[in-house]
C-alpha cells in the first residue's frame, strides 16, 4: 500500500499508523492501541482526536471504558471531497489576496535588496550577469576592473568571456591598476587611483555587484538589486568613461 497518499490528505506518520492499526483491530481501547502501535498514550489520544475530527474514527463507551473504531474506509473519499471543496473556496478568495499582496510586493520592490555571496559563490554572480544581460535590450554591462581582484575573479568559471561573447554581450571596463586584455565585444580604459581596499564592481541591468577579498584572502560579494542604485552607478560610470582618454 502506498502510504504517501495519506500524507497528502493531512495524515502524520503516527496518525497513519494509528488509523491502519485500528482498522485491523476493530473496536479497541487506547491502552491496547498504544501497545500495538508502540506509541505512548498521549500520542495515541492526539492521533485519535484528529481522526475523529476528520470523520474517519468514532468511539463508544462500554462499562465506563472508551472503545475507538474506524469508520468505513469509504469515508476517505468523503475526506478527499471535503478538502477539494475547501481548496476551491480558498482558490476563489486567494485571487483577491494575491492582487493585494502583488501591490505591496511591487511597492517593496523599489527598496534595495542586498544578496550576499560567500567563498566559492562568486560564479553565481557571474552567471546572473550573463543571464540578466542576455535578456536586456542593451545587452551590455559595465565594470570597474581592479587588478588585485581580476586574477581571481574567474576561478571556477574560466569560460566566462567565451560565454559572454557567444551571447553577444558587450562590456565596458574601466581598469584600475593597469593590466587586463581585450577578448571581443569589449572596450577598456585605464584609471590610476590610490585605494586601500580593492573592489571589483559590476554594473548590470537593475543590479550592482561588489566583489572584494576578505581577511582570509577569499573572494566575497554583495549584489544590490535596485534599478535606482543601478541607474546612479551607470550614470557615474558613463560620465567618468567620457572623461578618460
Amino acid at each position: 500500500m502506498d502510504l504517501s497518499i495519506f500524507k497528502k490528505l493531512g495524515f502524520s506518520d503516527k496518525s497513519v499508523k494509528i488509523y491502519l492499526t485500528l482498522i485491523g483491530l476493530g473496536p479497541t481501547s487506547v491502552r491496547i492501541l498504544a501497545k500495538k502501535t508502540r506509541l505512548n498514550r498521549g500520542t495515541v489520544y492526539d492521533g485519535l482526536k484528529w481522526l475523529k475530527e476528520t470523520g474517519l474514527v468514532n468511539y463508544y463507551e462500554k462499562e465506563s471504558k472508551q472503545f475507538f473504531v474506524a469508520e468505513d474506509p469509504e469515508k476517505l473519499h468523503t475526506l478527499v471531497q471535503k478538502q477539494t471543496d475547501e481548496l476551491q473556496e480558498v482558490n476563489k478568495k486567494m485571487k483577491d489576496i494575491v492582487q493585494e499582496l502583488k501591490s505591496v510586493h511591487d511597492e517593496g520592490g523599489q527598496r534595495p535588496v542586498a544578496r550576499y555571496y560567500e567563498k566559492g559563490e562568486i560564479k553565481k554572480i557571474l552567471e546572473q550577469v550573463l543571464e540578466v544581460c542576455e535578456k536586456s535590450p542593451e545587452k551590455c554591462y559595465r565594470v570597474y576592473s581592479d587588478a588585485a581582484i581580476r586574477e581571481y575573479l574567474y576561478d571556477g568559471f574560466e569560460s566566462f568571456s567565451d560565454a559572454r561573447i557567444a551571447k553577444g554581450i558587450v562590456v565596458k571596463a574601466i581598469a584600475i591598476g593597469g593590466g587586463g586584455e581585450l577578448r571581443g565585444l569589449d572596450e577598456r580604459k585605464w584609471l590610476q587611483i590610490k585605494k586601500d581596499s580593492p573592489t571589483y564592481i559590476i554594473i548590470y541591468p537593475g543590479n550592482t555587484a561588489y566583489i572584494s577579498l576578505n581577511n582570509q584572502g577569499d573572494l566575497i560579494g554583495v549584489v544590490i538589486e535596485n534599478d535606482g542604485v543601478h541607474q546612479t552607478q551607470k550614470g557615474i560610470f558613463d560620465a567618468l568613461w567620457d572623461k578618460i582618454n
